[in-house]
């Protein structure tokens, strides 16, 4: 936990949610978004790959366009730099709670184990894209949470199943989604203070009252708002 964002309310809170595609996380960020604007605090909404002009046009091309290991994580660390530089350190520096859905560690876990792309030149990209000015020389910005649906792949391929029409990376096999999860729960191993792991393989309801509980464990909501965010 940050100790500045627990002790001071109003400072600047970044919060990440990720895992595999089907995993439900885009379903709670709005009622996460509400909850928090109910208790006064302003929210930035944003996405990765995406969130600014720029990293929208580079997301298209991720999510459509057919392209080697590298070029994938070149072009979603180049939208991730856009992305920081322009949204998300001056949502914090404002004292903004941001709410984003994938950051880095979708990359380690997609990229890294999906496509088994080398982990050691991911960490390098991430300390360049992921450092500032304004911060301390070898500071590298990372979420102060971050909420990992985690759900069996064969379950996530069910309900991608009767979804909209796929992407590219949607249209992988349950292998290719077996070795996404085992890369998230390898960052969670690598950083447990950092990651909150959520059971996504339950009711909407329970999903959303364990996310509550973590929120309102850490003191950064003060109570357990009903899903549309609306005070119990």
């Amino acid at each position: 936990m940050n100790p500045l964002t627990a002790t001071h309310p109003t400072c600047g809170l970044f919060i990440s949610f990720e895992g595999i595609d089907g995993a439900g996380k885009s379903t709670h960020i709005a009622g996460l978004a509400a909850a928090f604007r109910a208790e006064g605090r302003a929210v930035t909404l944003t996405r990765e790959p995406g969130g600014t002009p720029l990293a929208e046009k580079l997301r298209a091309l991720v999510l459509g366009d057919a392209m080697d290991p590298l070029t994938e994580s070149l072009l979603v660390f180049a939208a991730r730099r856009d992305h920081l530089v322009n949204v998300i350190e001056p949502a914090l520096a404002r004292g903004d709670v941001v709410l984003c859905d994938r950051f880095t560690d979708a990359t380690f876990a997609y990229q890294g184990g999906g496509r088994g792309f080398d982990l050691e030149t991911l960490g390098t990209l991430e300390r360049w894209v992921q450092h500032t000015p304004a911060m301390a020389d070898s500071a590298v910005r990372q979420p102060d949470l971050t909420v990992w649906f985690d759900l069996p792949a064969e379950t996530a391929a069910a309900r991608l199943a009767h979804a909209r029409a796929p992407d590219r990376f949607e249209t992988q096999p349950v292998a290719f989604f077996l070795r996404v999860r085992a890369g998230y729960a390898a960052r969670a191993a690598a950083e447990p203070q950092r990651f909150a792991r959520i059971n996504a393989d339950q009711s909407r309801e329970q999903v959303w009252q364990a996310i509550a509980e973590v929120f309102v464990a850490r003191a950064w909501l003060s109570r357990i708002h009903p899903p549309g965010g609306k005070a119990a």
